[in-house]
């Protein structure tokens, strides 16, 4: 039985791809986007939204580091929305404010986003956030890949060999949440901050994930299999510690 991944909000820097976390609560779930942010820690930094699968930006990130006010950034949006519209759906939000007023955005595809630069002159700030979103979109391009190509098929794989063996108890789901904290653990991310894992951290997901479902297959049953997985992601733990203590 496969359970796929839910969409969670989470911050990642710029070498870093975000990995969507599960839905069986070992990692608390909250519902709302998937932030890629990129530029250095000394400059500002840019962050994509995840919108229905699609990376896309927000004309609030966009204006402080164009140096404008984003009321100007948006009335020019609206003021070519038709072009915009060419290029896909552009998705209008609201956002409330502290002073209990509204404020409208948008979030715009990367074509959209390369649109609007093209609006505005050919300055330096222009030029350095055209690069901050190529660098961006780069990024969330190849998180997908890798969520998609690796990090999903070793957690359905872990997750069908858990129910494989406690697909009859009332406490399935309990023993998936556990088995997930197992991971995190072994990896060392806390509740909930999957989706803020970086490479390195992304690669131990999925090595630890293999591990595990391969303990869990090879178990009888699955208070067996948890004991198993668990000494296997021990030993993990312990090997990556030495490693790491080497280099």
């Amino acid at each position: 039985m496969k359970k796929t991944p839910a969409t969670t909000e989470a911050m990642t820097s710029a070498t870093h791809s975000a990995i969507v976390p599960d839905q069986h609560q070992g990692d608390k779930q909250v519902h709302g986007v998937v932030r890629f942010e990129t530029g250095e820690p000394t400059r500002q930094a840019l962050a994509l939204v995840i919108h229905k699968d699609e990376p896309r930006i927000d004309t609030r990130m966009m204006a402080p580091t164009l140096g404008v006010k984003h009321r100007s950034l948006f009335a020019l949006v609206l003021a070519h929305k038709d072009d915009f519209a060419e290029l896909g759906k552009v998705r209008f939000q609201i956002a409330s404010l502290p002073s209990g007023q509204s404020e409208k955005f948008a979030l715009l595809n990367e074509d959209q986003a390369y649109l609007l630069l093209t609006y505005s002159r050919n300055t330096a700030k222009v030029r350095a956030l055209k690069v901050k979103l190529v660098k961006a979109f780069g990024e969330a391009r190849r998180a997908a890949q890798v969520n998609g190509a690796e990090y999903l098929p070793t957690y359905h794989a872990l997750h069908d060999a858990v129910h494989a063996h406690a697909g009859g108890s009332p406490n399935e789901k309990f023993i998936h949440m556990n088995v997930n904290r197992l991971i995190n653990k072994a990896v060392g991310i806390e509740a909930g901050q999957r989706a803020r894992a970086d490479l390195p951290q992304q690669s131990m997901l999925i090595v630890a994930q293999a591990v595990a479902a391969q303990a869990m297959g090879r178990a009888p049953d699955h208070q067996t299999g948890y004991q198993q997985a668990k000494a296997a992601l021990v030993s993990l733990s312990r090997l990556t510690m030495l490693e790491g203590a080497a280099a």
